[in-house]
């Protein structure tokens, strides 16, 4: 059970924040187009989430209802392989935040971009400072704030999206399937980018969890917010990226931040601005819903005594986990800098290795506590649970084979930190941090 106030986010709110931890809308989908070409673009849109998304969230719902904990699956890896993976599976997670939430920043700038070209390096990092701070602030006022914050700005976000989409259907003129490939270099060579955006933009159905302690009726509500967001983020990215590629093409000069572009083309300087909006305020409600899930993790291992007992500090007024939050938008802070290129590829195999963790978690509970209470379970018996769980674990190890040498390097050495972190700490865990205000 969470120690702070239970149950101040509503299904309503948990739909946002779900929203925004997996998608925000077709904002950053730019590139999978230009990388592998319209059609195999279009076809891993449709064909990602039946192989990713679904299983992923099929697995997490489960674990939900059934163990619907502050921590979401932490306390699940914790209790399937015991306090080391346990702090492996938060610790990793908080890591690749770092490089995931970051990429928000950058993403706004990208998009800022459309109303002041030529921004330089200094603006665009003072710009990116001032984003995270604000919605740091946002976050320390509560989850409720946070919550119906993400509401308004997933209709503002969504808007401009049905009016591009819209402004499209009338303008149909091409196949939007047409090239099915990208001409230019060898399809293997892009597919670690595509495939990397495809994943990370059908990603984070697990990160929600870490706010079940704070969330009313946690499981029954996540179960159902999950069968409104899945639909919703698949129609978001397919049916606004076809109409568009049949009313503009152009898919060659498709980079990041080009709805712009697009809508200028189809709809008007009027429908360019509106998207422009959208798209940062996409940005923006994507760092305030994640900065509010992932900073639980430091926040639940200090109170597992396995951080610094300061992380499980705890706001006197608004019940925030302040200090964590400070932390984790420091750490942001330092890495806003990169762009958004840079970031997406690394950013998956992070996410990966902690997914499989998760995926085994799931398993090894299945098999090792079939007594445990499922309120709700995925169906299939051992054939279900093997699906749900393999579909996703193979799309991880692809994506990790497919991210090239120095993202690998990377990913190991930020790996390696874990249990390096893991035994610096080990002598706190005998001694589980209170909350304190």
């Amino acid at each position: 059970m969470s120690p702070r106030r239970r149950g101040e986010l509503g299904l309503l709110s948990l739909v946002a924040i779900l929203f925004f931890n997996v998608s925000g809308g077709p904002y950053g989908l730019e590139d999978a187009v230009s990388s592998l070409g319209p059609g195999l673009a279009l076809v891993l849109l449709l064909v990602t989430p039946l192989v990713w998304s679904l299983p992923v969230s099929l697995v997490m719902v489960e674990l939900a209802t059934a163990l619907p904990e502050e921590g979401g699956y932490v306390v699940w890896v914790r209790r399937a392989f015991g306090r080391f993976w346990g702090f492996q599976a938060g610790w990793w997670s908080w890591i690749n935040s770092f490089v995931d939430v970051a990429v928000y920043p950058a993403l706004f700038a990208d998009y800022l971009a459309f109303w002041r070209p030529g921004m330089s390096p200094l603006e665009r990092w003072v710009l990116a400072l001032a984003f995270i701070w604000i919605l740091t602030g946002v976050n320390l006022a509560g989850v409720r704030i946070t919550g119906w914050t993400a509401v308004v700005m997933g209709v503002v976000s969504l808007a401009p999206v049905v009016a591009l989409t819209a402004a499209s259907a009338t303008r149909l003129e091409e196949v939007p399937w047409r090239p099915f490939a990208a001409d230019e270099g060898s399809l293997l060579a892009n597919l670690g980018l595509g495939l990397a955006i495809m994943m990370w933009n059908y990603s984070g159905w697990d990160t929600p969890t870490t706010v079940l302690g704070e969330t009313r009726a946690p499981g029954a509500s996540f179960r159902r917010a999950v069968w409104v967001t899945l639909p919703l983020i698949t129609l978001a990215y397919v049916l606004p990226v076809a109409t568009a590629l049949s009313a503009a093409g152009d898919w060659k000069e498709w980079d990041t931040g080009h709805w712009p572009v697009v809508a200028l083309a189809v709809g008007g300087a009027g429908l360019a601005h509106l998207v422009t909006l959208g798209a940062v305020v996409a940005t923006a409600g994507l760092f305030l819903s994640l900065l509010l899930t992932n900073s639980r993790l430091p926040y639940v291992l200090a109170l597992d005594g396995q951080m610094p007992a300061p992380l499980a500090r705890l706001h006197p007024r608004f019940g925030t986990p302040w200090a964590a939050v400070a932390l984790s938008s420091v750490c942001y802070s330092l890495c806003a800098f990169w762009s958004f290129k840079e970031l997406i590829v690394l950013n998956i195999w992070l996410y990966s290795i902690a997914l499989l963790l998760e995926l085994a978690a799931f398993v090894a509970l299945r098999v090792g506590e079939p007594g445990l209470p499922r309120p709700w379970r995925v169906g299939g018996g051992t054939v279900g649970m093997w699906l749900v769980a393999g579909l996703p674990a193979l799309c991880c190890l692809l994506a990790m084979a497919t991210a090239g040498w120095t993202n690998t390097l990377v990913g190991v050495i930020a790996a390696l930190t874990g249990p390096a972190a893991y035994l610096v700490w080990r002598s706190q865990a005998a001694a589980p941090a209170q909350p304190a205000p």
